[in-house]
This record gives structure tokens, C-alpha cells and sequence, in this order.
């Protein structure tokens, strides 16, 4: 599971950072899954120190990287929508 959840971060952060909006993104989502990685930090830390806490680190930074990306997305697309309203036009987002 840690495996392939790390092996679709990576798309996730180029579609984010590639798109520059946050539509269709959810906050909740990642807040969620950047806890569950986080107790699964701590479940090793504490109770099976083992390798594999290498891949929750890494996934949980992944993660971390596609929340601020949604954040930078955010103010852009609020951006976008200021420029729309005072000159009447439609900005693209790409």
C-alpha cells in the first residue's frame, strides 16, 4: 500500500503544480492522509522501529509538498479571479 500510494504522489505534485489550480482538489483529503501517515510515523517510533518508516516519511513529505501547491493554487486561482473581475474577461488557467 505504502508503495503504490508513493508511486501516485509524484503525478499528483506534477498535476498540481502543472494545472495552477486548486479545483478539484481537496484539503480535507490530504489533511487526512498526511495524519494517517503521521500515525503511521509514530506506531514505528514507538512500537516497530523498522525500515518501512523510511517510506512513511517520504510519502508523508510528498504529501506536505501537494499541500502547499494547493495553498500557492489557491491564491493564484483567487488571483485569476480578481483579474477576470476587473477587466471583465476570462483568464485562462492553462
Amino acid at each position: 500500500m505504502l508503495v503504490c500510494f508513493g508511486a501516485a504522489w509524484p503525478s499528483s505534485i506534477y498535476k498540481s503544480y502543472i494545472s495552477q489550480t486548486s479545483k478539484g482538489k481537496s484539503i480535507f483529503f490530504l489533511f487526512i492522509v498526511l495524519i494517517g501517515y503521521c500515525s503511521g510515523v509514530f506506531h514505528k517510533i514507538f512500537f516497530n522501529l523498522d525500515w518501512v518508516i523510511l517510506l512513511y516519511v517520504l510519502n508523508g513529505c510528498m504529501i506536505c509538498i501537494d499541500i502547499i501547491l494547493y495553498f500557492r493554487n489557491t491564491a493564484l486561482d483567487k488571483l485569476r479571479e480578481e483579474d477576470q473581475d476587473k477587466s471583465g474577461s476570462f483568464i485562462s488557467s492553462r
